[in-house]
């Protein structure tokens, strides 16, 4: 059965203001640490994908925190084991880059279908942990945007 998931998407980087960043351990492939993500649903906006996707993912509100679409895009093609989620021919997502910036580590309530864990991590290490050469950039992007590079 080919999928129905529309190739875009966002990426929600949470993060405190000491730059500790809480990643996602994924349950369909345990190991990969990622951080929030999640495919537009019908015609919402952008923003609004972030905010469901942070709370189905965490149980976070993100309209409570600073949420900031930080205009960057990036277009990369579909791991072939996910692309039967997607409609038949589609490879490519286009992936649209957001922060959430908490006053502190929170503890949050993961979707326990779609994760297994979740741990803060100091940005650098996060860097590092996660399996999404997007998402990795994304988080070297915060640490460099903070004068941390």
């Amino acid at each position: 059965m080919t999928g129905k998931k529309q190739p875009v998407s966002v990426l929600v980087v949470i993060y405190t203001a000491n730059l500790e960043v809480l990643l996602l351990e994924r349950a369909d492939h345990p190991g990969y640490w990622q951080s929030v993500t999640g495919s537009r649903e019908g015609s919402e906006a952008l923003i609004d994908t972030a905010i469901r996707e942070v709370r189905e993912e965490t149980g976070l509100d993100a309209a409570q925190y600073r949420l900031t679409d930080w205009q960057l895009q990036n277009n990369y093609e579909i791991y072939p084991h996910w692309r039967h989620r997607y409609p038949e021919g589609v490879t490519q997502n286009t992936e649209h880059v957001f922060g959430l910036q908490l006053p502190e580590q929170l503890a949050v309530q993961i979707a326990p279908r779609e994760h297994l864990s979740y741990q803060w991590l100091p940005w650098q290490d996060a860097a590092q942990k996660v399996f999404s050469p997007s998402n990795r950039e994304a988080i070297l992007l915060l640490g460099a945007e903070a004068g941390n590079a």
